[in-house]
């Protein structure tokens, strides 16, 4: 008589080439030959239930008895056997679903795409209260099938439009396009986010030995001893090269101006020795605002210090995110420091420094710990001395700062 080890060594061996209706006969037959207790010791042996034994060996006494009955070789199961849908057995529970789901559907309605903001656990409690037997699984699967998925907020509105919203991007367009013929730079600038110093909680994660977290600090308060960094950074249009200036202080119109100062002795000038003329392309609000004079008082030394004509077009007021150096440049510095503490200075410019991307970018960086005071006014006599040509389209956004 085989062994109850050697029954379990057996199935193990036959189990991946059986299919469900040949395993419960292959059992039965077995469980019949061991006779008395055999149905218990082949579901001790193969981890299969009694009742599918049991229906095991009736098929097989079925056979014996009317053969013509005995279901096709190639089906598994009676026509119209197994399990009924939930669905099926349920009707209302899709129709509960969905009044459950509808108050709080986001999305287009006219969009076959529609999602809810509503766990499953929550829905089959929910359900579960209204008598339907349906667990979270299932709510998952129902949901899917009727073309609900869980998404994240998509920012779209961008508020009122300006009218001329799409004729600056053109003149924006025209204008970079005008430089980049003549050989000129065009860069495009804006500040990045202030960061913390210090061993603070990141965003996103990176790839660690197994269960050893890097740990950090529980509670977000900023250490005075380290401060906040504000890079500020400038795009390189043309060479696919950023340039960010790292400053410690402040994040006004003339720390905007020094880290453009710095980008055009380190970088601008060895790669345009012959540039004549400087293109910025800057958002309409912030340290480099239309608005802004001591921007433009800055900007006056600086073209007077290099000789350049700078000639700045600003983004239309909420449309910052269609800015250049968004999406080619600050972007990839966020991916590349992801789930790092940002613990020193040096840190941060290193993670920036190191920038790359497969399609060429390259980014150097540089520490800025000048003081940069907030409050500094440009008087009215300063203001007009600024040689400041506007353009005859939008000469508030577009203008033209001349070296003395």
């Amino acid at each position: 008589m085989t062994t109850p080890a050697q029954l379990k060594e057996k199935y193990e061996r036959l189990q991946p080439l059986l299919n469900e209706r040949q395993r419960r006969l292959w059992a039965a037959a077995e469980a019949l030959t061991w006779g008395q207790g055999g149905i218990t010791r082949l579901a001790e042996a193969t981890g299969l239930s009694r009742m599918t034994i049991r229906a095991g060996i009736r098929e097989l006494r079925q056979h014996e008895q009317h053969p013509e009955q005995m279901l096709e070789p190639e089906r598994v199961r009676r026509r119209g056997g197994g399990r009924r849908p939930l669905t099926a057995t349920d009707p209302t529970l899709v129709r509960d679903l969905e009044r459950l789901v509808d108050p709080v559907t986001r999305g287009d309605p006219r969009s076959p795409l529609r999602w809810t903001c509503k766990s499953t656990a929550k829905l089959a409690a929910a359900l579960q209260s209204q008598g339907h037997r349906v667990g979270a699984r299932k709510v998952a699967q129902l949901l899917h099938a009727l073309d609900y998925h869980l998404q994240a907020p998509r920012k779209t509105r961008e508020g009122r439009r300006h009218p001329d919203r799409d004729a600056q991007f053109q003149y924006i367009a025209s204008q970079t396009e005008a430089f980049q013929r003549r050989g000129q730079p065009v860069v495009s600038v804006d500040a990045k986010k202030k960061e913390l110093v210090g061993d603070f909680q990141p965003k996103g994660r990176e790839w660690r030995p197994a269960y050893q977290p890097e740990e950090v600090r529980v509670h977000d308060f900023a250490d005075k001893t380290l401060g906040k960094a504000i890079p500020y950074g400038v795009y390189d249009v043309t060479q696919d090269a950023g340039w960010v200036s790292v400053g410690i202080d402040h994040d006004t119109a003339e720390f905007a101006v020094a880290a453009l100062r710095q980008w055009w002795q380190q970088l601008g000038q060895p790669r345009y020795p012959r540039a004549k003329e400087l293109l910025v392309v800057a958002d309409g609000g912030g340290s480099n605002g239309s608005r802004n004079r001591l921007w433009k008082w800055a900007l006056q030394r600086f073209a007077d210090a290099t000789g350049l004509r700078v000639t700045v077009c600003h983004f239309p007021p909420g449309t910052s995110k269609w800015n250049k150096i968004e999406h080619r440049l600050f972007c990839y510095i966020s991916q590349n420091w992801r789930g790092r503490p940002l613990t020193s200075l040096q840190v941060i410019v290193s993670l920036i420094g190191t920038t790359t991307t497969q399609t060429g970018l390259t980014v150097r960086a540089a520490l800025d710990t000048n003081a940069y005071p907030i409050g500094v006014k440009v008087t009215k006599e300063q203001y007009a001395s600024i040689n400041l040509q506007r353009a005859d389209f939008h000469g508030d956004w577009n203008y033209t700062i001349t070296p003395h």
